[in-house]
C-alpha cells in the first residue's frame, strides 16, 4: 500500500499533482490518494476530486481516490503527506495585500507584511497538523508547499519531530527559463532562502559554468521565464555584474523596490494579485465542473504556482525509489551556508534519497551584498517563526521592523496591530 494524503485537497493545483502521479505510476505505484479539506472548502474539494477521479479513470490506473473532511482519516496509513493549504482562503490573501497597499507598501503574499500575515495564520494550523502526523503516521514524510514555504518548513524543523522537506516553484521555473535562454539542459546550483535565492553556478553536461554568460545576456536585455505573478523584471546591469550571481524574480521587491511600489501605488484601478487569482480560480473551477473534462486544463498555468505539484511528485518519487537526483528544496541548513544558523531552513540544491535531502555545500559567501541581505532576511524569518509559534508580540514587531519591505517607525506597530485585528479569527497564538 502506498497512500498519499493531500492537505488542502480542494486547491486548484490538485489536478497538476494527480497528473504528476499518473505520469509516474510505472515507478510510483500509488494505491490511495486522499483529498482532505475543511467544510468551507467542500465545493472546491468535491469539484476537483471529481475531476481527479476522471483523470485516473482515463489513465486506466487502479488508484483509489477519496475525499474526506476528517484529517485523522486522511492521515491513517499515509506514507507521504502533501500540504497545500491556504488558511483563510483567498479572501485572507486579498486583505493582506490590501493592507500593504493601504500603507504604501508592496502587497505580496510571501514577502513583507503579506508573507508575515500568511505565516501567522498558517503556523498554528501546521503545528496542529504535525501533532496529528506524529500520532497517526509518524514515519510519513511531510512535503510542504504551503507558503511561505521556507518559514513553514523551519517551523516544522524546529518545533516538531516530523520529517519535512519544503518546495517552491521559483527555482524550477527559473531553471526552465535559463535552459530555454541557453538552448540546452543545465544543472543550476541555487542557494539561499525561499523566495530569496541566487543561482551561483550554471553547469552544462560538459562541466562548463555559464553563470557569467547568462548574467551578460540578462544585462543586454535578454529575458527568461518567471512565475506568472512576477511579470518582467528589468535589473540594473551594474548591479547584476557586481553580484556575480543571478537573483530570483522575487528579489525585484528588494533590489527594485521603488519601481515595484510605484507600479502598485500609481495604478488607477489597483487590483491585488489575490483578486486576479480569485478570477482565475473562478474560471478554473467552472472548467473543472465539466463532466467531460478528464485532463488538467492549460489555464492552470496562469496561476503563479505552476510546477509546484509536479515537483512534489518528483520529490516523492525520488524518496520512495532512492533515486539520488538533484532538486531545489527547503531543508535544514546544517552548515551548508556557513553564514546562517545550522538549525534554520534554507532553500538549496540537494541530492534526494530515501533518507531525505542532502544539500550541496557552497563556498563561503564573500560578496557582502548577498551575505548581508541573506542574513537580514533569515533574521526576519527566525523572528517570524518565534512570533507565530509563541504569539510573541515583541518578536512580531521586531520581525516587521527589520523587514526591508515594511515601513518603519511607530507606523510599524500600527500595521502589526491592524494585521492582528483583521486576522484575529485565525490567530489563536495572540489571544
Amino acid at each position: 500500500m502506498l497512500k498519499i494524503a493531500i492537505i488542502g485537497g480542494g486547491s486548484s493545483y490538485t489536478p497538476e499533482i494527480v497528473e504528476g502521479f499518473i505520469k509516474r505510476y510505472h515507478e510510483l505505484p500509488i494505491t490511495d490518494i486522499v483529498l482532505y479539506d475543511i467544510e468551507e472548502g467542500r465545493y472546491k474539494v468535491e469539484t476537483v476530486g471529481a475531476l481527479a477521479i476522471r483523470m485516473i479513470q482515463k489513465a486506466g490506473l487502479p488508484i483509489n481516490l477519496t475525499i474526506t473532511f476528517n484529517r485523522a482519516e486522511a492521515l491513517e496509513g499515509a506514507s507521504f503527506v502533501c500540504s497545500q493549504m491556504r488558511v483563510g482562503m483567498i479572501p485572507a490573501r486579498i486583505k493582506d495585500e490590501r493592507l500593504g497597499h493601504k500603507y504604501g507598501m508592496i502587497g505580496q503574499e510571501t514577502n513583507g507584511i503579506g508573507g508575515f500575515a500568511k505565516a501567522m495564520r498558517t503556523i498554528p494550523v501546521t503545528l496542529d497538523l504535525c501533532r496529528d502526523i506524529e500520532a497517526i503516521c509518524p514515519d510519513a514524510w511531510l512535503i510542504n508547499f504551503t507558503n511561505p514555504s521556507g518559514i513553514i518548513t523551519e517551523t516544522v524543523l524546529k518545533h516538531t519531530n516530523v520529517k519535512v522537506i519544503g518546495l517552491c516553484n521559483v527555482p524550477v521555473i527559473t531553471q526552465y527559463g535559463i535552459e530555454e535562454l541557453l538552448g540546452k539542459k543545465v544543472q543550476i546550483q541555487f542557494a539561499g532562502l525561499n523566495h530569496f535565492i541566487h543561482a551561483f553556478h550554471i553547469w552544462d553536461n560538459h562541466g562548463k559554468d555559464h553563470i557569467k554568460d547568462v548574467i551578460d545576456r540578462m544585462c543586454s536585455g535578454d529575458d527568461f521565464e518567471l512565475p506568472k505573478n512576477l511579470g518582467k523584471v528589468t535589473w540594473v546591469p551594474e548591479q547584476l555584474k557586481q553580484l556575480g550571481a543571478i537573483p530570483c524574480g522575487y528579489h525585484q521587491y528588494y533590489y527594485m523596490q521603488d519601481e515595484a511600489e510605484h507600479k502598485e501605488m500609481d495604478a488607477k484601478d489597483f487590483i491585488t494579485r489575490g483578486e486576479e487569482v480569485q478570477a482565475i480560480e473562478k474560471e478554473l473551477f467552472k472548467l473543472y465542473e465539466d463532466v467531460n473534462l478528464a485532463t488538467k486544463p492549460k489555464q492552470l498555468e496562469e496561476r503563479g504556482g505552476a510546477y509546484y505539484s509536479d515537483a512534489a511528485c518528483e520529490l516523492i518519487n525520488s524518496i520512495y525509489n532512492n533515486k539520488g537526483i538533484l532538486m531545489h528544496v527547503n531543508t535544514r541548513n546544517n552548515g551548508t551556508i556557513s553564514e546562517l544558523p545550522s538549525d534554520c531552513a534554507i532553500e538549496v540544491t540537494s541530492l534526494i534519497t530515501a533518507s531525505g535531502a542532502h544539500p550541496l555545500n557552497i563556498p563561503a559567501i564573500e560578496n557582502p551584498a548577498i551575505r548581508g541581505t541573506l542574513q537580514l532576511q533569515k533574521a526576519f524569518e527566525e523572528l517570524t517563526v518565534k512570533a507565530g509559534v509563541e504569539g510573541n508580540y515583541g518578536a512580531a514587531l521586531q520581525a516587521l521592523t527589520i523587514n526591508p519591505l515594511v515601513r518603519k517607525g511607530h507606523i510599524t506597530k500600527q500595521i502589526l496591530d491592524e494585521m492582528i485585528e483583521i486576522n484575529k479569527a485565525y490567530l489563536p497564538q495572540f489571544k
